[in-house]
């Protein structure tokens, strides 16, 4: 195909013969690639190539100078801010504001603004009456409508703006030259300079060509304006009439001033192309839902062309660089060649994400007992990243575990650094003086071990030659304290803006590029990803301290000159292509609707009959919209086989258990939960709690109880308690709750406690709790104490028939207090939720229709079975109670189970025995139901049962 840098070649060889002394300007070094390979395919004999360059390199090589490096031209302009409004800002504080002045300063400089004259305060008509006679009378009226408008404003803020905008003319004169006694430069500073000494400039050497300019500065028009003039260059304007004869497309806008130019209307070609009406390209939209779903259809419109296809013609422009890597992972095996020409940022890379988690970790810090600690949030989002998984994948897991099991909300360096190697690196207190170093020492033994081509090694470099270069601009120019705070804001101001270059061929292979870097080229097939209004075009507003309509009064770039730039390069594409493909998304995202760009709804109405498709084709991601199912796990052989653990035919291989009441009031809630938690052995994932939830809460009431009781026996040597004990175990009450927390969060004795807010008032909570239980206690008192939670467990075994004969079915669980009354045995359970103690009758208890089915009694009831078990030769009542913390106040508390009569009267339980035949019955049914191979592991009907079961969203509930 002929593209435009392809005929300019054509047409300089035909003209000049040998391109000896000529210079071939471009906007960018790609163009000059593909420029120099056109130039190689049409000679047929040895000759002079001409120099090829582009604008920027030009201006540079004038004026004999390049700018400096950002970050010192930003710390220069902070210090000389500071001195102007005596303000002890710091430099991190400053660097966000600097980088736009000194954009601003950029801006004006490269057009040409006169900075006195656009500082000026014009708040007096006679001010703008007096020495402005070279604005135009709309240049005039912009400057009085934004005057007239500030003056609309509160007083505090007119006065703000005031004092800012008063000191940029004397910011600008003194950073300028400071500078340039430093022998410094910015890159507009160097155009101004270059521009303002054209006329003192000798005549060039070379014979000068500029190919395939859209969009001038003012420094630039003035220079190529100067060389047509003066000195007989040449202009090869990459055009269509399509856009320049309709005052309406914005594609044109510039065209149309140059063309109106003296100096710059001859070099027009003539008659104007009109290669898009001529081309009638095939253009096709696609839209799609998600914007990931772009990389398939992409990879799916190449899969569609011929392998002999010269992939070189083809071009996928990603506005969006986040689209980069899915589509290179879904590009068709037959593509064997790619070149990227976009920048990736190094933002989005893995060493980024691991290099910021380490500088943010230091944000989490504190001594604590002279000890180094580190919040746990990070320190997890650290042992998860990849590279230190990678290294050492038992150590991380260890210590992920570690911080689950011993529920550190902060966790000492000292452990984490027993790791060695990087892991001592990362897990240390950085000093302002070594953070630099230790960063960049990461860096090196994190790339030690890589493959030297690996992407991730590519992606280390970039970050080191970033770290290498603030270390020197810190040794050699930036006077300020690197603390860690400013490091880690610097660290992300500065790689925000970095990116990874990618090498490759770039005249061979599918081309894949951003926006801006297809100017000059002509491909045969077009492909354009993220089509959105808000992508391409995009919508980010410029970033500058200069206001809209002073911006335009003075002819500085605003919104309406970035959307032609961004106009012409669309449709400059359409120039030679024959194929073109546009996709957009109409997934919403980051605030932005997903509508398709202004560019596509242009084509579909203006260029009817010249290819383009007139509705958008919509690629659909098959959705399976059908309801899941219901989950039914049916009793087989094998699942038979591992119930068997929980009977007295478990074989040698199992490791037998007992059904607990717990276990059983989950069955009866729902059988599939049963068999996730129970027979599939799944277990709920555990985090690190910082706040004190239910089930930490109801862990520390019984230990707290558990530590009150079982420290009386072992001072008094006796179980039994007098009313006069309870006076003094009162003060045991406080160390009972202290010695639970230090059990809960693995506290070793000895070791202060260092309480948060919340659990300050959970530790009051326990001890009025003890109290109240004590209270209630001494008017029970004496008591002998049976057993205590941690002392006993309580087993029994219950025969039932099964399909497959008779079995013993294992029973256990934990009571939490037995203790003798008197004549009666009292089976306590310690509640602290809101567990009522009334229920209807046994069979309610296994009723899993019962929406008020009370899980609490059933559990009491449970435990006469098991102590009746362990005590056959008992023959006192058995009275099951529920000491219920929240009603232990109550003047009529009593913790005693009431059975519901007639007319709405309850009745006591005094004994366990008189219900023992009804509870038998009803837990032997639940058991030979558990064992039925004919009822299978089910889900509940009772969604409500669903809200907070942790397998949720297995059962999609």
């Amino acid at each position: 195909m002929n593209s435009f840098l392809k005929e300019t070649a054509a047409s300089l060889l035909k003209n000049k013969g040998d391109l000896k002394g000529v210079k071939v300007i471009l906007p960018n070094r790609r163009a000059g690639l593909f420029f120099t390979r056109h130039l190689s395919q049409l000679v047929d004999k040895p000759l002079w190539m001409p120099e090829i360059t582009t604008i920027e390199s030009l201006f540079y090589q004038w004026a004999g100078k390049k700018p400096a490096d950002k970050l010192t031209l930003i710390y220069e302009l902070y210090l000389h801010f500071r001195s102007l409004t005596q303000r002890e800002e710091s430099f991190d504080r400053f660097y966000f504001w600097g980088e736009m002045i000194l954009k601003d300063f950029n801006d004006l400089d490269q057009f040409l603004v006169d900075p006195k004259r656009l500082f000026t305060n014009l708040k007096e008509q006679k001010t703008l009456d007096s020495d402005w006679s070279f604005l135009s009378p709309e240049q005039v009226k912009l400057i009085q409508e934004f005057w007239a408008s500030f003056e609309g404003r509160d007083r505090y803020h007119q006065e703000k703006f005031l004092r800012f905008w008063d000191i940029l003319y004397p910011l600008y004169t003194r950073f300028n030259a400071a500078i340039e006694s430093l022998g410094l430069a910015y890159g507009g500073k160097i155009y101004r300079e270059v521009a303002l000494g054209l006329e003192k400039l000798s005549e060039p050497t070379e014979h000068l060509v500029f190919v395939g300019f859209n969009a001038f500065t003012a420094a630039e028009e003035k220079l190529i304006r100067h060389s047509v003039k003066r000195f007989g260059a040449e202009i090869f304007w990459d055009i269509d009439a399509y856009y320049l004869e309709r005052p309406e497309q914005e594609a044109g806008l510039f065209f149309r001033q140059y063309l109106k130019d003296p100096v710059f209307g001859p070099t027009f070609p003539n008659p104007i192309p009109r290669q898009i009406a001529q081309q009638k390209a095939s253009i096709k939209t696609y839209t799609v839902p998600l914007k990931i779903n772009q990389a398939n259809l992409v990879a799916g419109l190449l899969d569609q062309l011929p392998e002999a296809e010269h992939w070189e013609e083809t071009v996928v422009i990603l506005p969006e660089e986040q689209l980069l890597f899915p589509l290179l992972n879904v590009l068709p095996e037959n593509i064997n060649r790619v070149n990227v020409t976009m920048g990736y940022p190094v933002k989005q890379t893995p060493v980024y994400t691991f290099l910021e988690a380490a500088l943010e970790l230091q944000r989490y810090t504190k001594i604590e007992d002279g000890l180094l600690v580190f919040y746990h949030k990070p320190v997890k989002e650290l042992l998860s990243n990849v590279y230190l998984r990678e290294l050492a994948p038992d150590f991380t897991q260890y210590l992920m575990d570690e911080l689950v099991r011993t529920n550190s909300i902060y966790y000492p360096a000292e452990a984490l650094q027993k790791g060695g190697g990087i892991f001592a690196r990362v897990f240390q207190q950085l000093r302002s003086d070594t953070i630099l170093e230790v960063v960049m020492e990461l860096i090196r033994e994190l790339a030690a071990p890589m493959d030297e081509s690996s992407m991730e090694r590519t992606y280390l470099f970039q970050c080191y030659k970033q770290m290498n270069r603030l270390r020197e601009l810190f040794e050699k120019e930036i006077r300020e304290e690197v603390t860690v705070e400013f490091f880690i804001k610097l660290f992300r101001q500065v790689f925000a803006e970095t990116r990874l270059p990618f090498q490759g061929e770039p005249l061979e292979g599918l081309q894949v590029m951003g926006v801006l870097e297809t100017r000059n080229l002509d491909f045969k097939r077009v492909i354009i990803c993220s089509m959105n209004e808000g992508s391409f075009p995009p919508s980010k507003a410029m970033d500058s301290l200069i206001p809209f309509n002073l911006r335009r009064a003075f002819q500085m770039p605003v919104q309406e000159q970035n959307d032609a730039i961004y106009a012409y390069t669309f449709y400059r594409l359409l120039h030679r292509a024959e194929e073109v493909h546009l996709i957009y998304s109409t997934a919403a995202a980051q605030g932005q609707v997903g509508e398709k760009s202004r560019y596509i709804q242009q084509l579909q109405i203006e260029m009817e009959g010249l290819g383009v498709q007139k509705s958008d084709t919509s690629v659909h991601v098959p959705v399976r919209l059908t309801q899941i199912g219901p989950i039914c796990i049916e009793k087989d052989p094998r699942l038979l086989k591992i119930l068997d653990r929980y009977t007295d035919r478990s074989g040698k291989d199992q490791v037998g258990t007992a059904f607990s009441p717990s276990a059983l009031n989950m069955y009866l809630d729902c059988r599939l939960k049963f068999y996730l938690t129970y027979i599939a052995g799944l277990n709920v994932p555990e985090e690190v709690q910082e706040a004190v939830d239910p089930a930490i809460f109801g862990n520390l009431v019984h230990q707290s109880l558990e530590n009150l009781y079982a420290g009386f026996i072992s001072r008094k040597g006796r179980n039994r308690v007098e009313a006069s004990d309870i006076d003094s175990l009162k003060k045991y009450i406080s160390p009972a709750v202290e010695k639970a927390i230090r059990s809960q969060y693995f506290l070793e004795d000895g070791a202060a406690i260092k309480l948060t807010g919340q659990l300050t008032i959970v530790r009051d909570v326990l001890q009025k709790y003890l109290s109240g239980v004590l209270e209630q206690d001494k008017r029970t008192a004496p008591f002998a104490i049976i057993s205590l939670e941690g002392n006993k467990k309580y087993q029994a075994k219950l025969s039932v028939d099964t399909p497959t004969g008779r079995m013993s079915v294992n029973l256990g669980g934990i009571i939490d207090r037995v203790d003798r009354v008197g004549a009666t045995i009292r089976l306590i359970d310690y509640k602290s939720g809101a567990d009522k103690k009334e229920f209807s009758s046994i069979g309610s208890l296994f009723d899993r229709e019962d929406t008020s089915r009370n899980k609490a009694v059933m559990q009491t009831f449970f435990y006469g079975l098991l102590y009746e078990s362990r005590h056959p030769e008992n023959q006192l009542p058995l009275q099951p109670a529920l000491f219920n913390l929240r009603e232990i106040f109550k003047e009529d508390f009593s913790p005693y189970l009431l059975e519901k009569v007639r007319n709405g009267q309850s009745h006591e339980v005094i004994d366990y025995g008189d219900y023992r035949e009804d509870f038998i019955r009803g837990l032997t049914g639940l058991l030979e139901e558990i064992f039925d191979p004919g009822q299978p592991f089910d889900q509940t009907e009772d969604r409500a049962k669903c809200a907070y079961c942790p397998f949720a969203k297995i059962c999609s509930r």
